[in-house]
């Protein structure tokens, strides 16, 4: 900003500042006698933490549109100087008297209508509660605001919800589906963002005080049942929303009371998005939808926030519509396409008497007992769970799990020592392992290896080696074939009779419908699925679509 136009702007700001003092004191003088006042309702100014994130930065780099009850908010991604880039959320800031009005408003809501525990906790419940918040609201503004418009009042009401019901300024970043994970890490800092797109984002937003962090803490606490206080400073939570919560209050956190929100994707990542991002190549991922399709056990694993569950998310879709899949996670993260035939399971955390716990283990134990064609489990951890995991592999059913390894030899390494320490031998039941990378610097993830393990050697001296099919170049920034298998296509001829010639022409059809995919940018989660369930239900139909580039239409309103 140049000094002509900085000047501009603190005159303007000067003046309206003075304006807002006037009108504090009108407020003071009597609302209600003040017509000239109730009629500026929403301030015209940007709030002072958007103009110094402006004021700091070298240009605006994408800007987007976020809602959150029934109210629009802009938000503006910045590159700043000589620090991480910005996450500027513009929204309406109500002027003094207003606020005195929705004081009001929210003390006449409180006595008028009962808020239980029950509804706090039931996700219907809350929805129906703030249908009766906002009947109510829109009645007394009608009273006391007669003359504003129906968006400045839906402003007024979703603001006072966020405040009643919510986490106040948080819930514009919970409602923004391009973030991940949300981090406050004290009343002094703003809030960081983790961005799908720009990795961490600085935002414009702060929590007021520790006290309002605690305040923030004990809602998220009395949404779940628990308590968070001195006595028990940690709190690990999942949310009605599927969000995960992890809470550590002062002086356990030195700086100050901090919140960590990793959010439940409301829109997931789809193959097609990982084809785009060159998270994957479509090469490779022919390579697992040929495997998932006939049955073939996969591994993924990775470092912390590599894209594990998201990788094993984006791979669902390629079961056949007619198979029976249990999930079993931690935390709700997989989202399936609707057509797929799933029963989704989570793991419960002993209440605060020791009792009800449900553990991956409890889960797996009784999804055997299902029959599933197919068990997906969120995260391997323990060897009791591994054990059970892989005998289910040799006892018929295909298995999908991740785990935490940073490249084929360490998930060896891994699996085959304690804490989790599974016979060697086990591993044979693995068909392909793929591992994640994310590159933290650049803000990227990539498949960093994929393979096959080889067992070597006899009972008594038995090996087990990686052979590394694809691995990621960093120079050029590509996906690319490094050596030949070993023992896939040998499996898979076995299981199913297919010649090499044919699984290359699989291989070939399948690459050719996921380019489809992306030149058509068909990429909801419900969408990629109609296209692989009319895959499995006329194979024929669908390779005809790609290869005379019919209109998508043609395929997902079938």
């Amino acid at each position: 900003m140049d000094e002509e136009g900085r000047g501009e702007e603190e005159e303007r700001s000067r003046g309206e500042e003075k304006e807002e003092a006037g009108e504090e004191e009108a407020m003071k003088r009597g609302y209600e006698n003040n017509m000239k006042t109730r009629k500026k309702v929403i301030k015209n100014r940007k709030n002072e933490a958007v103009r110094k994130a402006e004021g700091r930065s070298k240009g605006m780099i994408d800007r987007y549109e976020v809602e959150s009850e029934g109210m629009k908010a802009e938000v503006r991604i910045l590159e700043q100087k000589g620090s991480i880039k910005s996450y500027v959320v513009v929204s309406p800031s109500f002027t003094m008297p207003t606020l005195a009005l929705m004081d009001e408003i929210k003390r006449e809501l409180v006595t008028e209508i009962s808020i239980t525990t029950q509804e706090i906790l039931d996700v219907n419940a809350i929805r129906e509660l703030k249908e009766k918040i906002r009947l109510k609201a829109t009645d007394l503004l009608k009273k006391h605001l007669p003359y504003i418009d129906e968006t400045t009042r839906r402003y007024i009401i979703g603001t006072m919800i966020h405040e009643m019901l919510g986490l106040k300024n948080v819930e514009f970043l919970l409602s923004d589906p391009r973030l991940e994970e949300i981090r406050i890490n004290s009343a002094l800092e703003n809030i960081k963002v983790y961005h799908k797109a720009y990795g961490w984002l600085e935002s414009n937003q702060r929590v007021p005080s520790e006290a309002d962090i605690q305040n923030y803490a004990d809602i998220i606490a009395r949404r779940v049942g628990k308590q968070v206080n001195a006595l028990n400073p940690l709190l690990d939570a999942h949310l009605i929303t599927g969000d995960r919560v992890n809470v550590v209050l002062y002086p356990i956190t030195t700086k100050g009371n901090t919140i960590t929100i990793r959010k439940f994707a409301r829109d997931p990542w789809t193959v097609t998005d990982f084809i785009k991002a060159e998270t994957v190549s479509a090469e490779l991922i022919s390579l697992i939808w040929l495997a998932m399709e006939y049955e073939m056990n996969v591994l993924i694993s990775g470092g912390t926030g590599s894209g594990k569950t998201s990788f094993l998310n984006i791979c669902m879709p390629f079961i056949p519509p007619n198979h029976s899949i249990i999930s079993i996670e931690d935390t709700r993260e997989l989202q399936l396409p609707k057509y797929l035939y799933w029963t989704p399971m989570v793991t419960r955390l002993a209440s605060s008497e020791g009792k009800g716990e449900i553990s991956m283990l409890n889960l797996l134990v009784n999804a055997l007992r299902m029959r599933p064609d197919r068990i997906v489990m969120g995260e391997i951890r323990q060897k009791r769970d591994a054990e059970v995991l892989f005998e289910a592999m040799h006892t018929g059913h295909s298995v999908y799990a991740t785990l935490h390894a940073d490249s084929l030899s360490e998930t060896i390494s891994r699996l085959t020592n304690p804490p989790i320490d599974i016979h060697p031998n086990l591993l044979s039941s693995v068909d392909l392992c793929v591992v994640m990378f994310r590159d933290r610097k650049k803000g990227i993830r990539r498949v960093y290896q994929a393979g096959e393990f080889v067992i070597e050697g006899g009972e008594d001296e038995m090996k087990v080696k990686a052979n590394m099919l694809y691995r990621w170049k960093p120079s050029t920034d590509k996906i690319v074939p490094h050596a030949e298998s070993l023992r896939f296509f040998e499996d898979l001829n076995r299981h199913t009779g297919l010649t090499q010639k044919e699984i290359n022409a699989d291989l070939a059809d399948k690459k050719a419908i996921l380019d489809w995919l992306v030149k058509n940018n068909i990429r909801q989660v419900d969408d990629v699925g109609k296209v692989m369930n009319e895959y499995y239900l006329d194979k024929e139909f669908v390779i005809n679509a790609v290869k005379k580039n019919l209109d998508k239409d043609v395929v997902l309103k079938k």
